[in-house]
């Protein structure tokens, strides 16, 4: 079974992506959502992360996510003791999940492959692009904030030309029906390797 890689920065269009290889069959894993279940029902990573952040992170024992972003989003030490607590059991959580499998490929999600210099656990990384201004435009839609708020999350990224270097294909997600004639390109080449 192969191993495919999807990234994209914020507001690259990663999760519409990922929906339209769910809608061809093909298993996807969402890192970002399964950290947060992880966060949220794991004992281990909640007593990490009290511990790292205090009492205040989780409110009647849910995760205080607006807390924790606050902390981490103009902290990248915080970020980094908080990723290195969250993404070796979501790295686990996924190996497990690949186990139940049985699919030609997996996808597995993830904003931050390349900052974490994990490519080279897939058999190939694909690369969802947007220009800077398209994806700011969609975040501030998607989550009602402010230009400032999105931009502080993007400087916490690489920057797009950086991970056009080291992807192995990359989908310039602008028009929708384009990117899903990529998909489905892509789909083709990843059931036949």
């Amino acid at each position: 079974m192969k191993l495919i890689g999807l990234t994209g920065g914020i507001g690259s269009g990663k999760s519409t992506v990922a929906k339209m290889f769910v809608a061809l069959g093909v298993p996807v894993y969402n890192s970002d959502a399964e950290a947060k279940l992880l966060m949220g029902n794991s004992k281990i990573i909640k007593k990490a992360i009290v511990e790292l952040f205090g009492n205040e992170a989780y409110l009647e024992g849910d995760l205080n996510r607006e807390f924790i972003a606050k902390k981490v989003f103009s902290d990248k030490e915080a970020l980094s003791q908080l990723n290195a607590i969250v993404h070796p059991a979501v790295r686990e959580h996924f190996e497990a999940w690949v186990r139940k499998q049985d699919y030609s490929y997996v996808i597995q999600e993830a904003a931050i492959i390349f900052e974490n210099n994990i490519q080279d656990k897939y058999d190939a990384v694909v690369l969802v692009a947007a220009p800077k201004e398209t994806r700011l435009a969609r975040v501030m839609a998607r989550d009602k904030v402010d230009e400032h708020h999105v931009l502080s999350r993007m400087d916490n990224q690489w920057d797009e030309a950086d991970k056009k270097a080291l992807a192995t294909y990359v989908i310039e997600n602008i028009n929708l029906e384009e990117t899903k004639r990529k998909v489905q390109e892509l789909h083709q080449i990843f059931l036949k390797k």
